[in-house]
């Protein structure tokens, strides 16, 4: 895992596409993993603030996303116990003021691999339509698809994403907070006794 985490880290495949982005900036890969890990965070791509910390979630998003699960941060930042693998490594800028995709490249790239050497996953947490579409092969939109978590659980859990602009999202959808979430929060605690 550890050479693996290097490449990984070490990797440009995307230098040219980030520099003609609105921010211009270069990849940086930004991930967590052990091989003893038991629960894997499966989210889009990092934001603007994650690429300058270097730390995933460091962000609102994972202020909610840590509540949402009821652990705090150290647990959360532990590669032993959790693996923070998005599906696109490095933050893909902005057009006309928005986040851009996750470039597929780098799941193309490397998301096998990565899977592979994580064999102790116990619970997988899908975070938004591209983690959702590439871990459980469903075309379906991130409401349907989180609505029908049962399907998937105890494997696995879909989300949407964590962002306070999903505030709406959850009034518009009272049984994420009311069913979900307390089978979610059970789901993380058991998976990391």
């Amino acid at each position: 895992m550890d050479k693996l985490l290097q490449e990984i880290r070490a990797c440009r495949l995307c230098t040219d596409r980030f520099a003609a982005t609105e921010t211009a900036h270069q990849p940086r890969p930004v991930l967590r993993a052990s091989g003893s890990a038991r629960l894997l965070i499966a989210g889009q791509a990092p934001g603007m603030k994650v690429h300058h910390s270097g730390m995933p979630f460091t962000d609102p998003s994972g202020d909610r996303l840590r509540d949402w699960m009821g652990i705090d941060g150290e647990t959360f930042y532990d590669d032993r116990r959790v693996a923070i693998v998005p599906m696109g490594f490095c933050f893909p800028g902005y057009r006309k003021g928005s986040d851009l995709p996750p470039p597929p490249i780098c799941a193309r790239t490397w998301r096998k691999q990565v899977m592979q050497a994580l064999p102790n996953i116990g619970l997988t947490l899908l975070i938004g339509g591209y983690a959702q579409k590439w871990h459980l092969g469903h075309k379906a939109g991130v409401t349907e698809t989180v609505a029908r978590w049962r399907d998937f659980s105890p494997a696995a859990i879909p989300l949407p994403h964590p962002s306070w602009r999903n505030t709406a999202w959850m009034k518009r959808n009272p049984w994420f907070e009311a069913e979900l979430l307390p089978v979610l929060r059970t789901r993380v605690a058991e998976v990391l006794q």
